[in-house]
């Protein structure tokens, strides 16, 4: 079966992403599995845990229950080497995840989805792509699916009852940082995608702005995965690095707290580089950070305005609500209905009881969706696109991210505006 009018893809990622939620309300639980490991002995245990197989298997039946129902709504054939191809990248993710269990690896915090990056980039780059792989490469769909689900952890209860005061920082930041970066992207010559792509990412919250604002303006995908590339690797030594300045500058750990959470840009790195700083520090970082992706809806529906209003031909009629409507990501709405129903709606008691589940299927499609990015990415274009200056445009407001979230930290949270 075959819809004769198929769905647009954001709508498909909204309704799997529903779909998910109401089967783990219902009781179904996909769960990540756990390869905590520290010498061979210990990961074969854990790779042969018929726990962690159980959670795999049930993993990759839900996602191919999943790219089935895509294939109906979408009109699209689904064939057999959809199946090949998701057990391949199934088994990329979960090697990404079996690396990511190591305690020495665990140490510095590195999220799934990098590993999952690399290795996709290493097959990519060094031992090819095989054309069998290709039907699987739906990277949007898989992010955009994991992108509604992660408005499951924006609880708008925590961030009230954590005050306003990173949301202030948020808002201050959020349009500084992307102002110039936008005039930075102009200044080395980038087109207007790449521009409202790199500033999204700096200064909102990485690779979901990044996305969401791709989807608003109908961005060029290679030009999407070079970006999130960016965030990926320029992510890792601001991680590591971070907390050990902070330590050096000596922070109150508010400051520390709101300084991380306002600059590194995936949450993962985030939480890794707050718990190198104690559990207050931490507690800031989140609010921050969270405060930033709640930003994320507001952003998409005037980066939409804007593009659309901004880049009509001459002599054609004004564009109307249609337009915008049109072409605003329709996940975005996902992701807040999401966050809403979680806030406001489901009994607490459930919410604390499917959180993690739903944490944990979110992890998944992200896995999936960069080890997509890896295997259609040649590494070099990463540095050689546009003779790198792309790149060098996003390492350049990133570091006035960083500096500028450093002063307004102090402002916000140092106690030179507000008495602590």
């Amino acid at each position: 079966m075959i819809l004769k009018k198929p769905l647009h893809e954001d709508w498909i990622a909204v309704i799997l992403a529903f779909a998910s939620v109401v089967l783990i309300c219902l009781g179904l639980r996909p769960a990540m599995p756990k390869f905590d490991w520290n010498d061979g002995t210990s990961l074969v245990e854990k790779l042969s845990s018929v726990s962690n197989l159980a959670r795999i298997g049930g993993l990759f039946l839900w996602i191919l229950g999943g790219l089935l129902v895509a294939g109906l709504l979408s009109g699209k054939k689904i064939t057999l080497q959809l199946v090949y191809g998701l057990i391949a990248v199934m088994l990329i993710s979960m090697f990404a995840q079996v690396i990511t269990g190591n305690v020495r690896i665990k140490e510095f915090g590195i999220e799934i989805v990098l590993f999952s990056l690399l290795l996709g980039l290493f097959i990519s780059n060094v031992l090819g792509l095989p054309e069998w792989m290709k039907p699987i490469l739906q990277t949007e769909l898989f992010i955009k699916t994991g992108l509604v689900l992660l408005g499951s952890g924006i609880i708008f209860q925590e961030l009230v009852k954590g005050g306003g005061l990173g949301v202030m920082q948020s808002v201050v930041v959020v349009f500084t940082v992307w102002y110039f970066s936008f005039w930075i992207c102009k200044k080395f010559g980038l087109d207007d995608e790449f521009r409202m792509m790199i500033s999204s990412a700096v200064s909102i919250c990485g690779v979901s702005a990044a996305i969401a604002t791709s989807g608003a303006i109908e961005g060029d995908n290679r030009k999407l995965s070079h970006v999130i590339s960016l965030v990926l690797i320029v992510a890792i030594p601001m991680m590591i690095f971070m907390p050990y300045i902070a330590r050096w500058m000596d922070m109150p750990p508010e400051v520390a707290g709101a300084w991380l959470g306002g600059t590194i840009d995936t949450s993962g790195a985030v939480v890794a580089a707050g718990t190198m700083l104690g559990e207050q520090a931490l507690k800031y970082a989140t609010l921050v950070k969270f405060s930033q992706n709640v930003l994320l809806g507001i952003a998409a529906f005037l980066i939409s305005v804007w593009w659309t209003y901004s880049k009509k031909e001459t002599n054609q009629p004004k564009p109307g609500l249609r337009t915008i409507w049109d072409r605003f990501p329709k996940f975005v709405l996902g992701f807040i209905f999401i966050s809403l129903l979680f806030s406001f709606v489901l009994p607490s008691a459930l919410v604390k009881e499917t959180k993690g589940n739903v944490k944990d299927l979110q992890t998944c499609f992200f896995a999936l969706a960069f080890a997509c990015i890896g295997l259609e990415t040649k590494f070099t274009d990463i540095f050689k696109m546009e003779n790198g200056r792309p790149a060098i445009a996003f390492i350049i407001a990133q570091l006035f991210n960083i500096l500028l979230t450093l002063g307004i930290a102090y402002l916000v949270f140092g106690g030179v505006l507000f008495s602590k």
